[in-house]
């Protein structure tokens, strides 16, 4: 995914985490969290969200999304030794062995492989260092700030901690990536020889649940970052330090798709007006979406929206001309804009005057 993409996306998810929630209308186990609508960068419900914490094999979410970023899904790795002897949760790799780098990022993603992230951050990076370095280049890019990776498999290292909002506009980047939405919700694969399953009970605990990942260290405690959609809308919840974490993450979904449902004030191709031309052959234009907006919104909320045109319209105008946007606002606040286009071609009365004067037509 492009730069650009990632820092609109940043952009969003950290200007409107400020926008008030509903304390109290749902609670966790957990020392840290948040739930997050994906779309918007809403924050639905948050607790002691920028507390800088371990983040356990969560960590993997980065690790995963630089390595698709930056490698080939076809490139053969050759796995060294260092990554066979490498501490903790595993997929069992072979000094020797080779393998796709798609085969270890689902040995990355579903098992929690350290030695699968041991040997993806060599194949990548060149070494360990240089792939963390990337890490944390890519942190910075999508505005985690609070954020710092030591390693590529989230063991523990006073270097290497996160907080629940940064994991979640992680979370969030990582759900614009459709190979990593592909990894992460796959239940159960046979591929290079191995047959693996997703440790995300999450997949079979509730319908609409997308994936992402789990973790724990004893220092850590049980970390999960998950994502869910419902009715075309998905949320991102972010628990560390969470014992009943399984159940956390389904009461903060219930919690958020009931009480702020989306929604939709823009869909891609859409009219969403139609505009005086002047001089033109017909004597409007429709204006057309660019993209799609939607936003959550609690009962009792109202979405309005402001059309601004960069111009009066004048014939010629051709269709996909940029003539605005859309400006949509929640309390006063502006919370996003989408281009407006000109849906059809308007040629102007003299044109077809004129034409019609060459064959011969009445007017």
């Amino acid at each position: 995914m492009p730069k650009r993409v990632y820092r609109c996306l940043a952009f969003f998810c950290l200007l409107f985490s400020v926008l008030p929630c509903q304390a109290g209308a749902v609670s966790t186990s957990a020392a840290s969290t948040i739930l997050m609508d994906a779309d918007s960068g809403r924050v639905l419900y948050e607790q002691n969200a920028d507390a800088r914490m371990l983040i356990a094999s969560t960590t993997k979410i980065m690790t995963a999304l630089v390595a698709i970023r930056e490698g080939n899904l076809a490139d053969t790795v050759t796995v060294k030794r260092e990554a066979t002897l490498t501490e903790g949760s595993s997929m069992y790799l072979r000094e020797g062995e080779q393998l796709t780098l798609e085969t270890l990022l689902y040995g990355l993603m579903l098992c929690s492989g350290n030695d699968a992230a041991v040997a993806i951050a060599d194949h990548v990076g060149g070494s360990q260092a240089g792939f963390v370095k990337l890490m944390n280049e890519t942190a910075r890019e999508l505005g985690m700030d609070n954020t710092s990776f030591a390693n590529p498999n989230g063991l523990d290292d006073e270097n290497h901690y996160s907080t629940a909002r940064d994991m979640a506009v992680l979370a969030c980047a990582a759900m614009e990536n459709e190979t990593l939405v592909r990894i992460v919700s796959t239940r159960s694969i046979t591929v290079g020889g191995r047959t693996m399953t997703n440790h995300n009970k999450l997949l079979a605990y509730m319908d609409g649940c997308i994936g992402l990942k789990t973790g724990y260290t004893r220092a850590a405690g049980r970390t999960l970052v998950s994502c869910a959609e419902r009715n075309g809308q998905r949320l991102v919840a972010v628990t560390l330090q969470d014992g009943n974490d399984w159940a956390d993450h389904q009461a903060l979904y219930e919690y958020g798709f009931s009480t702020y449902p989306a929604k939709r004030a823009a869909v891609l191709g859409e009219t969403l007006k139609n505009v005086p031309v002047q001089g033109g052959l017909r004597p409007t234009v429709p204006l057309v979406a660019a993209d799609s907006f939607s936003w959550p919104l609690a009962a009792g909320e109202r979405l309005e929206t402001r059309m601004e045109l960069d111009r009066p319209l004048t014939a010629p105008v051709s269709a996909g001309t940029k003539a605005g946007q859309a400006v949509f606002i929640l309390d006063g606040r502006e919370i996003g804009r989408v281009d407006l286009l000109c849906g059809a071609s308007v040629p102007p009365k003299v044109e077809s005057a004129w034409n019609a004067l060459k064959l011969g037509l009445p007017e």
